[in-house]
């Protein structure tokens, strides 16, 4: 794998706003940044009214969780379709593979 390759998970997945759960679908994407020397993950959380009304009320961050992970993220940009966006700059939520030779 390149240091260019992203990794990612498309699936459920939890926001934790505080002690509130909310069940959302994500699509997930990331790359260690060579520059940084961290990892970068992004990607879109479905339309929620739950989501939306949260971050509408000023929740910008959460915790989410996927089968395989979880990671502080922040939601940001909302699209067109109601999505928002999500992302961090940490170990992702989601399992990653690691290069051969590690």
């Amino acid at each position: 794998m390149s240091e260019h390759d992203e990794e990612g998970y498309t699936g459920e997945a939890t926001l934790v706003f505080g002690s509130d759960e909310v069940a959302v679908e994500v699509e997930l994407r990331g790359h260690f940044q060579p520059i940084d020397g961290r990892y970068h993950w992004y990607g879109r959380v479905k339309a929620d009214d739950d989501v939306t009304s949260r971050v509408e009320g000023g929740a910008r961050t959460a915790l989410l969780r996927t089968p395989t992970g979880q990671a502080e993220g922040t939601l940001t940009d909302q699209d067109p379709w109601g999505r928002y966006r999500v992302g961090g700059i940490s170990t992702p939520p989601y399992k990653i593979e690691q290069p051969a030779g590690r």
